[in-house]
C-alpha cells in the first residue's frame, strides 16, 4: 500500500476544489439572485501502473448543477426590480453575445436605452435586447411584460407595451454555470435556448430574490474542510517522524 504521506497529499489537493465552491458561495451571500451549486464531492480511485494493485488514492468527482432552492424574496417597492417566481429564469445576453439565462432581476436602462441586470447583462425580450424609450418610466407585470409611460403627458398617462421579457421554466431542466457566472443547460452548447412548457413563467413585482445560500451551513462545512486539513497535515508529520525513526534504527551501531 502506498505510504500515507502521498494519501494525504493526494486528499488536500482535491479538496482544494470543493474549498473553491464553499468561498465562492459565501463571497455570493448578499448577492441578488445568486444560485450555489451542488456539492463537490470525493471517491476513492484505483491508481494504475507500477505498484501494489492495492493503491488508491482520493479524487474529486464535480457536479456543477445549479441548486434552484428559492432565495429569500424581498419587497423593494422599485417599479423595475423583479424576482423570478418558483422555477422561472430570465434570459440575457452573455458578454460574448450567447443566449444566457439567470435569477438577477434588478433592472435598470443603460445609457444606450437599453434594458439590463444590476451585472450589466443586456435582457433579452421576444425579439432581442428591449430599447426603452428616452424619458419614459417603466414597470413590469406579472406574466413579464414591460410597460413604459410618458410622466410628462397631460391628462392621464397611458401604458404602452414596450416588448416582454424572455422567461423560461426551468423545472425537470438541469443548469450549468458558465464562466462569466451566468447559467446555461447543462451538458449542452452554450447558447442553447430552453423550450416554453404548458405553465407560463412569472415574476413578482417591485421584489428582489436573495442569495440562497445559507451562511451558516457554509461557515460550518467551510471549518469542517480546515478540520479535514489540520488532519492530513498531522498525518504528514506523523510518517515523518516514523520514517526518522526507522531509519535511524538501522544504522550502524
Amino acid at each position: 500500500m502506498d505510504r500515507l504521506v502521498f494519501t494525504s497529499n493526494a486528499t488536500i489537493k482535491e479538496q482544494s476544489t470543493a474549498r473553491q465552491v464553499l468561498v465562492n458561495d459565501l463571497a455570493n451571500v448578499s448577492t441578488v439572485g445568486f444560485k450555489s451549486s451542488f456539492d463537490v464531492a470525493l471517491q476513492s480511485v484505483k491508481v494504475e501502473g507500477a505498484g501494489f494493485e492495492s493503491r488508491f488514492q482520493a479524487q474529486t468527482v464535480s457536479r456543477d448543477l445549479i441548486r434552484m432552492d428559492p432565495g429569500p424574496v424581498m419587497a423593494t417597492g422599485r417599479p423595475m426590480d423583479v424576482a423570478l417566481a418558483g422555477t422561472a429564469v430570465l434570459t440575457v445576453q452573455a458578454p460574448n453575445g450567447d443566449l444566457a439565462f439567470t435569477r438577477r432581476g434588478d433592472l435598470k436602462v443603460n445609457i444606450q436605452g437599453q434594458l439590463e441586470n444590476g451585472s450589466g447583462h443586456l435582457v433579452l425580450g421576444e425579439a432581442g435586447p428591449i430599447t426603452i424609450p428616452p424619458g419614459l418610466t417603466v414597470n413590469v407585470n406579472p406574466d413579464g411584460s414591460v410597460y413604459a409611460r410618458d410622466p410628462a403627458q397631460v391628462g392621464p398617462a397611458i401604458d404602452v407595451l414596450i416588448d416582454r421579457l424572455r422567461l423560461r421554466d426551468v423545472k425537470g431542466v438541469s443548469l450549468g454555470r458558465r464562466e462569466d457566472g451566468l447559467f446555461k443547460v447543462s451538458e449542452k452548447p452554450d447558447g442553447t435556448d430552453i423550450a416554453l412548457g404548458e405553465s407560463l413563467p412569472k415574476v413578482i413585482p417591485q421584489a428582489l430574490e436573495g442569495s440562497n445560500v445559507s451562511a451558516i451551513t457554509a461557515m460550518t462545512r467551510l471549518i469542517d474542510h480546515s478540520r479535514s486539513f489540520e488532519t492530513q497535515i498531522r498525518i504528514i508529520k506523523e510518517m515523518k517522524g516514523l520514517d526518522e525513526s526507522g531509519a535511524s534504527m538501522m544504522k550502524a551501531a
